[in-house]
């Protein structure tokens, strides 16, 4: 039987913005632990209303963060005091030496990349900015490529066509798809079209061959109302629906775009909207 969500939603509550910016009391980032070795960050709609998601996985030899937000300031963003304070209390409970950082994108926009600049001189540190990760990861062609943590290896896959650098990760320990923005429940603005409905298509066929538990993009654009969105620039969502998608979804994006074909403009569906160039 194809479901929506066949696995449980995470335990989460996400801060979603408030009526008045100036007087927003949640904090700058929420901090989610899913697992010990798994947390997911949300960064405040006061502080950019994006509100981008960020994941951090810790294996034995190194974590990698994924994408470092909108913000630069860490005034605004403390992003760097918060992965440092995350590391200590993972390496209190695992305690090891020379324990390595590494950080990664899903693409290069801004709103993804802002806060790079907080762990340019972070020991034991090393960041990839976003136009060399293709590079870095050596891709060729649609292969997956492993991202060895240390007892903890992800399947990453570039998956082009919201941008030109963008990348999916897959977690086998979680169950996690890390799909950036090319797949959330939001406007999935297509930079590529061809590229874009061959994402898709290979999203879906990797998702059927993988223990996929919760397909996570990195926004929350959607209302509680199927296929009606928040106006760009909401700082305000209350009635937000969960981040996570499902292995259905992904087939549901490869339908979409078969049915939308040569047609650009706005395409509402249910769980997400599709924007496509003119």
């Amino acid at each position: 039987m194809t479901a929506h969500h066949l696995h449980p939603p995470l335990d989460v509550r996400w801060i979603h913005g408030s009526p008045s910016a100036k007087h927003n009391t949640d904090p700058d980032i929420q901090v989610f632990a899913h697992d010990p070795h798994t947390v997911i960050l949300r960064q405040n709609k006061a502080v950019d209303y994006e509100a981008p998601f960020l994941f951090l996985l810790f294996g034995e030899e190194r974590a990698v963060l994924i994408d470092t937000g909108a913000t630069a300031q860490a005034a605004y963003f403390p992003l760097r005091r918060t992965v440092d304070g995350l590391v200590e209390q993972w390496l209190a409970a695992h305690p090891r030496e020379d324990y390595r950082l590494l950080v990664l994108h899903s693409h290069g926009h801004g709103d993804h990349t802002a806060g790079d600049a907080q762990f340019a001189d972070r020991p034991g540190t090393e960041l990839v900015p976003a136009g060399e990760t293709l590079a870095w990861f050596g891709f060729r062609g649609e292969e997956a490529r492993p991202l060895d943590l240390g007892g903890r290896v992800l399947e990453c896959l570039a998956t082009p066509g919201h941008h030109p650098g963008a990348v999916t990760y897959f977690d086998p320990r979680t169950g996690f798809l890390l799909t950036g923005d090319t797949v959330y429940p939001g406007r999935l603005y297509v930079d590529d079209w061809a590229a874009f409905t061959r994402t898709a298509e290979r999203l879906a066929a990797f998702a059927d061959t993988r223990p996929v538990t919760h397909v996570l993009g990195c926004h929350i654009e959607m209302t509680g109302e199927p296929g009606v969105d928040h106006p760009v620039r909401t700082t305000y969502q209350p009635d937000e629906p969960p981040l996570e998608l499902a292995v259905a979804d992904l087939h549901d994006l490869v339908a979409a775009c078969r049915e939308i074909g040569d047609r650009p403009g706005r395409h509402p569906y249910p769980r997400f909207v599709v924007c496509k160039p003119g």
